[in-house]
């Protein structure tokens, strides 16, 4: 219970840290969110290799595209966030749609629609762990979030083909 706790303080001051980094520096507003961003994604898709790797170092090699998908919402999920995805949907066109309707990382912020305009940067390093997850596992990926009631989330996976 008390690694939960400092995992969520611990990203919220990284959170807070790379955004007060980019206010002070020049530039469009837009161009710094759109920097922090990236900043936060890019972190969490190193932390989502490492995870992966360690997790999966005995389990059986993946039959499919859904088999890795569901290793995700299920294994992978309640390792990070100690719990399992809500809903797992797919077009079997290589996008897949995570309901968490209680995602960790949103619970303290509020419950409802308060703060929906800053839930987008509480969720890129998210986006980041599982992208680099499935980078790992062999599938490069677009990785995006949805909130439109908080704590409830979408992460949206689009597979990238080759």
């Amino acid at each position: 219970m008390a690694d939960e706790v400092l995992f969520e303080f611990l990203h919220m001051e990284m959170v807070s840290h790379v955004y007060k980094e980019q206010q002070s520096n020049k530039g469009e507003m837009d161009n710094k969110v759109a920097i922090c961003i990236s900043i936060l994604e890019g972190m969490g898709f190193r932390v989502g290799q490492g995870l992966i790797e360690r997790l999966t170092k005995d389990s059986p090699s993946f039959k499919d595209e859904l088999d890795i998908m569901k290793f995700i919402c299920k294994d992978f999920w309640t390792y990070v966030f100690r719990r399992q995805v809500d809903n797992l949907r797919t077009n079997h066109q290589g996008t897949y749609v995570l309901q968490d309707n209680k995602f960790t990382l949103l619970t303290q912020l509020s419950s409802g629609k308060q703060y929906l305009d800053e839930a987008p940067k509480y969720l890129a390093y998210s986006c980041g762990v599982v992208r680099g997850a499935l980078s790992n596992l062999g599938l490069d990926s677009v990785v995006t979030a949805e909130v439109s009631l908080m704590p409830s989330c979408k992460f949206q996976v689009v597979i990238q083909k080759l």
